[in-house]
Formats: structure tokens, sequence, C-alpha cells
């Protein structure tokens, strides 16, 4: 079997891991359900659109800053978007038509894109942007805490070069530490000399080493700082990228692998070799696969995006990577979760080596030098006899072998060795990942929140279903963020708040993290959602806030959903007795369409009917002239035996519930014919050819007139006389709902107004229940 059809099957056969987990989100909430539940607010600047490029969440200051197109923003997290601060920061006189003339777009490209907002101290942060392709970087003034001011320092503007990338669509990562920025980008006009800077502080700027063993095309992702441990001088910062090299077997072909690279944040240079570079990076494999038969795998290669989960104390730090494949023959996304004990781990071991470029791979079988290359300085390296206190004192034979070593041999592989979540065949790509611990009745859940291209946010959790390695896929709620479609660029999480702050081209959106009214009035429907920020409190569905007691009333279960062990007693078969029950009516040989609309779109429908002869209801059987829709049920041609109490129920987790109960009336042919006899018709003079026309008018004929705009009110009566005879109780209710109808429902239709539809109609409409949100 070729490579290419083998990796593909090892793929399918993987995939398995998510079947029978329900992919499709429980709930959907548009973009106007957002802004009428008061679940979301959105700030798209004075202009209508920020080009959003860089985003800084400052819980300390409680302020948003926001770097866009030729301008800074500063927003208030207290209230919905108050009182916006905006600094404009165009290019610099003679830039813009510099990058003109070089042949760049006017309007995409020759801007001042920023894409550097950084702490720099308490009260200034530092921006950098693109500066119509000579990038430039300054301090803006944010004040203290409790202040909202925002302005540009003229006099601190100076070159952002290798600090800030040319392009505002270039990948890059930035993280600033102990005063000095820490950048990985292209330093260059055309964007192909890529680097890891360190620049801005006292010492001398850094930069590595520009021989391709280092980077290789690299796209990055995240630069951030992580300590090792408590001792300050082995803290590192740690970037994550990927690479694309030349194919492995020397063919024609590119592959593209995941990494994460480290420098020392007291790295120094070298005396003689390596000097004013990075002396101390090293870099590993982020490997996010799916294993397959024979230990053949299916990668997950082009690294999307990072988000660091920072534990309480005495655990690891966790690191959740979004993957995506580079294959042309499908599409496809991965979650995998490293520990960083184990990244750790992975540099503290082996060097990859190989003797030539024709050469594989292997472990460096040689001795190792003294100190370790790609450790810091510090006290373990600093001892009497060996004064290595900075990497300026580490011999030239350590340097050089870290100039000849950056890679490591092992691979990081994720916890439980495969991905924790995959998505294949989505109508949208996954962009952005956060994640958010919450600790529920049953246990404690990590909370996913995806970003996608279309605008949208996917919320779900995944369950290890007791010792099995197939996790269980949960999508709690698919969130249309913004009113059109856009890729969603950034995202950053206030545990704080409880709020997403979600980032476009447009603009940005503050996003309530959680609704739980949303879910439904009852305690059934809050226990199926399986959100582990809301529980049944015996009343309503609210938000679940742990206690050291037990709370009365509490009812949760993530992990089954299951509402008949949850809900004893809390008025479910009250629920369903008390629906009411609606009358419809349908006429002999035309179609028919009975509404139901479950709550959850992974509950199963099924309807029964229940006709006046029968003992019991059956199941509604379906074929080509019944069709089950996702809507409800359709009749293509009526029949009389079609007549009965139709019940549209949902099964959820082994749970079923009612959602609508219908009778349906089937007027007979007949007895159309019987109520509106055929009129006969006036003669008319003969017709070309000396034939009269003698054809009757079509019954139907009286039905679409009874049914014009005029004749509305004329409904009322024929229904009256068909299914109300008498002057009884029923017929005096009927009317009276007739007259009502008719002041009301149609009021519009008896002006003129257009209808578009059936279903618009009110009084032919199947209810529906609406949640109040």
């Amino acid at each position: 079997m070729a490579p290419l059809a083998w990796a593909i099957c090892c793929f399918l056969g993987g995939l398995l891991i998510s079947g029978g987990s329900p992919s499709v989100p429980r709930l959907r909430l548009s973009y106007r359900d957002l802004l009428s539940a008061n679940r979301s607010a959105i700030f798209l600047g004075p202009r209508g659109s920020l080009d959003l490029q860089s985003m800084y969440l400052d819980e300390y200051r409680d302020r948003l800053f926001l770097g866009g197109r030729d301008a800074l923003y500063s927003l208030r997290l207290d209230q919905a978007w108050p009182d916006p601060r905006e600094v404009l920061w165009p290019p610099q006189p003679g830039q813009r038509e510099e990058c003109v003339r070089k042949g760049r777009d006017p309007l995409m490209e020759c801007a001042n894109f920023v894409r550097v907002l950084q702490p720099h101290n308490r009260t200034h942060l530092l921006a950098c942007g693109t500066g119509a392709f000579q990038p430039t970087c300054a301090l803006i003034t944010v004040g203290h805490r409790g202040e909202h001011v925002l302005h540009l320092e003229p006099s601190s503007v100076e070159s952002g070069r290798g600090r800030c990338p040319h392009e505002p669509s270039r990948p890059f990562a930035s993280t600033f530490v102990g005063g000095e920025l820490y950048t990985g980008l292209t330093v260059d006009f055309l964007g192909r000399e890529a680097m890891i800077f360190r620049s801005g502080g006292p010492r001398p700027a850094l930069r590595s080493d520009s021989d391709q063993n280092l980077l290789h095309e690299p796209r990055f992702v995240m630069a951030t700082r992580i300590p090792d441990n408590s001792d300050q001088d082995n803290d590192k910062v740690y970037f994550f990228f990927s690479e694309t090299l030349p194919s492995p077997d020397g063919g024609p072909g590119r592959v593209t692998v995941s990494r994460v690279g480290r420098v020392c944040v007291n790295d120094a240079g070298g005396q003689r070799v390596l000097v004013n570079k990075w002396s101390t990076f090293l870099k590993a494999r982020l490997v996010c696969s799916v294993p397959g038969p024979g230990g053949a795998e299916t990668h997950f290669d082009q690294l999307e995006d990072v988000f660091l989960l920072w534990p309480k104390a005495g655990k690891s730090l966790e690191v959740y990577a979004l993957f995506s494949t580079v294959s042309a023959v499908f599409q496809g996304f991965a979650v995998c979760v490293y520990h960083m004990a184990d990244i750790w781990e992975v540099f503290n071991g082996p060097f990859a080596h190989r003797d030539g470029p024709q050469h594989q791979w292997g472990p460096y079988g040689g001795k190792v030098p003294f100190p370790r290359p790609g450790v810091c300085p510090s006290k373990m390296t600093a001892q009497p006899g060996r004064p290595f206190g900075s990497t300026k004192d580490y011999p030239d034979e350590v340097l050089q072998f870290a100039r000849a070593h950056p890679l490591m041999f092992w691979p990081v592989r994720p916890r439980r060795g495969r991905p924790v979540l995959i998505k294949t065949n989505l109508a949208q790509r996954l962009s952005q990942i956060v994640v958010d611990r919450v600790e529920a009745e049953d246990g404690t859940y990590d909370v996913i929140f995806l970003g996608t291209d279309s605008g949208s946010v996917l919320k779900l959790i995944v369950l290890q279903t007791g010792g099995s390695e197939e996790p269980e896929e949960v999508v709690l709620e698919e969130l249309q963020v913004f009113k059109v479609p856009t890729p969603i660029t950034k995202m950053e999480i206030s545990v704080k708040r409880q709020m997403l702050y979600v980032g476009s081209q447009l603009g940005v959106a503050q996003l309530r993290l959680h609704q739980c009214e949303t879910y439904g009035s009852a305690c059934a429907e809050c226990c199926l959602a399986r959100d582990p920020y809301c529980a049944w409190d015996g009343t309503s569905c609210t938000r679940y806030r742990p206690s050291p007691g037990k709370r009365r009333f509490r009812r949760q279960d993530i992990r089954h959903g299951n509402p008949a062990l949850q809900c004893l007693g809390h008025g479910q078969n009250e629920e369903a007795s008390g629906l009411v029950t609606t009358r419809v009516y349908g006429t002999e040989h035309n179609s028919t369409f009975l509404e139901c609309l479950p709550k959850s779109p992974q509950a199963a429908v099924r309807w029964f009917l229940q006709r006046p002869e029968d003992e019991g209801p059956d199941q509604v059987k379906t074929d080509e002239r019944v069709l089950q829709m996702e809507q409800g049920l359709l009749f293509r041609r009526l029949s009389r035996l079609d007549a009965g109490t139709y019940t549209c129920t949902t099964l959820e987790h082994g749970f079923s519930q009612t959602v609508v109960r219908l009778t349906l009336e089937v007027i007979a042919a007949t007895q159309l014919d019987s109520l509106f006899p055929r009129k006969p018709t006036l003669e008319e003079p003969p017709a070309r050819g000396g034939l009269a026309s003698t054809l009757p008018k079509a019954w139907y004929k009286d039905i679409l007139q009874l049914t014009g705009f005029a004749n509305l009110p004329r409904v009322d009566e024929y229904c009256e006389r068909v299914w109300c005879p008498g002057t009884g109780e029923r017929s005096g209710s009927f009317r009276s709902r007739g007259k009502q109808a008719k002041g009301k429902s149609w009021a519009g239709l008896e002006l003129g107004k257009k209808v578009k539809s059936r279903m618009q109609v009110e009084r032919n409409r199947t209810p529906r229940e609406v949640e109040a949100t």
C-alpha cells in the first residue's frame, strides 16, 4: 500500500476514538441571540472596523488594550465598553508614499498596523507597529490603576526593526521579560530572514545565529516566560512555532513540523564564539498524532495556537496546543495537551545528531561538554573551580556544541500519547484556543473554547470515560460572536470576570463564559446541558459555585448527563402532562407540516400517533409520503387515516420528554364539495374555433378564493360550520378565538401585507416553546 494511502487509513482508524460522541453543538446561539440575552458586547471602533492586530488584557488595571490600523484603543472592563480611549498613530510623513513606490498595497499594507502591545512598567505599554514597512516602536502612557488615560510619548518613538515584522500578516510572537522584549519574527523587507531577538534593555541586543540549522522558515505562534523552578537564574523564554523542512528522504517535497524552543533569560552570548548571539538556544519537536496499526502515526503538524493552563501549587503546568493538518487530501484539527515536566525531560535528554545531510538523525553518543549546552548560568554552574557565572565564561567547546546541536533527539509527546480532541470535515477552520479549569459537583473539568474562521466560538469539554483511552467529546455551545463571518484571530480569557474576549479584523467582543438560564427552566434541561458552570438549585438553572458544605438542591451530572437520577421529584411528569394540545387542520390529498423543534440537536426525535379507535399510541412510520424532517413531520399527501393526536418526543442520554402534542383534523374532499358546491357557469361567447368553454370551475378555486386576503374572515366561519356545529360551549369558544385571530393575527394581511409562507400565519403555525433568556 502506498504511504499516503496507508497514512489515510491510519488516520480514519484513529478517528474511531471520537465515534459515538456528539460533535453537534447542543445549543446554537446566533449573533442576535447573544446581544438580546446581554451575553455579548461588540466594539467596532469609531470607524466601524478596527483592523485588529494585537490585544493585551490587563486585569490589574481592568482594561483591554487593542492595536489596530493607525490607532490604539483602551477599553474599560467594568462595563460594556463605556468611554473608550483612542490614540491615532499613522506612519511617519513620507513612509506611506515610499511603501507604495516599493509595490506594496496602499490599503492593506501601507499603514501602521500595531502588532506589539506589551507591559513596559507600571504606567506605560510598549507598542510597535509596521510603520508602512518601516517598523516603529513607542511608549504609550496608560496611567496607574483606576486612571483611564491613553496617549503616545512622542519622544520615545524609535525604530522597531527586530521587534516588529514589516508585514501586517506575517506570523510572529513576542513577550516582555525584565525590561526586554523577546520576539520571534522575520526581520527583512521580503520576510525571508527569520530570527529570535532580544532588545530594549540595558544589555546589548541578542539574536539567533543565521545558521539554517536553527530555524527553517519558522511560523511563530507564542513566546512566553516559564520558570523551571524557584531559582530565577533558571528562568527561560519558550517559543512555540512550526518549521518547514526539506523532505527527510531527500525527495522534492517538504514537510512541516511543530517545535518548542527556549533560551535562557540571562543568556549574554559568547565571548569568542556566538558573540551577541544566543548561546543557550535549544528546540524539540512537538508531536500530536493518532497512533495507528503497526506503529504508523497520522500527524497534525501545523501549530495554530497555544494556551498555557497554569495550575494550582504543586502541579505541573499544562500546555494546550491546537494543530491542523497540512495534507491536501483531508482537513483536520486536533488538540493535544502536554505536561511541562515532559518538556523539561526532553530538553534534559540526548541531543540529535547526524553525520551529514544524507544521513539519518540519531542520538548523540559522544561526550557532552560541561556546562551542558542549553543550561542557564546559575549556582549549579558557578561552583568553586568552575566559575561559569555567565555564558561569556562558557568554554568555546560548549558554545560550538550548542551551535552544532540545537535539536533534541526525543520528541515531546502529548498526555496519554494521543490528542484529546479531533475535528475533521468541518465547514470552518479552527484558529484559536483558550481553556478554563472548572470545578463541578462530580469533579474538575477543562472547558475548551475554540475560535473559528467564521466568527463563531465552540465551547466544549472532553470526558475520559473510565479506564478507556477513547475520550468523549461534548460540544456544549456554538456561539456566533460576530454578525458576519470573519476569522477569529485573538482570544483572551478572564477567569476573574468570567469573560472571554474575542478579536477579529472587524473588532472585539466581550462574551460571558456561561449563561445558565439559556438552557431552560426545568431541572432536566439544566442537567442535560452537561455544562460544568451550571447546576439546578431547586428552582432554576444557575451558576454552580463549590462550597465546603454540601448545598441542597445542587443537581449536576457532567459525566453522564442523566436527569432521571438527578431530577427526581422536580416536575418532569407534570410538565409533560401540562402540555397544551394544539389543534391543526389539513385538507385531504394536500400537504401538511407538523412542527417540532427540539431544544437540543443532539436529541433523537420520535413521533407517536394516537388514533381515537386505538388503545395506545403507535410510533409514526415514515415513507415516501410521510417524511421526518429536522423541523418536524411532513405529509406530502394527507389521508383521512392520518387524523389523530401526534406527540413529538425527544430522547437524550436515555431521558425522554415530550416537546409538543398536536391533534390533526383532516378535512375530507367530499366535505369541501358539499359546503362549496360548484356554481353554474355563465354562458360565454364561443372561443376561437367555434367551441364553447364548457369546462366547470374546479372546486379548489373556491378554496383559493376563500383564503384570499379579502376573504380571510370566512375561514373562521367555514371552520365553525365544519367542526363546531350547534350552539354549544365548544362552538362559542371557537367563535371567540376566531374573532381574536381576525383582530390580531390577520390584521396585517387585511392591510394587504405580503404573506411569505404558510408557517408565518400564527394561527396555522405549530407553537414551540421558547425559553426566556
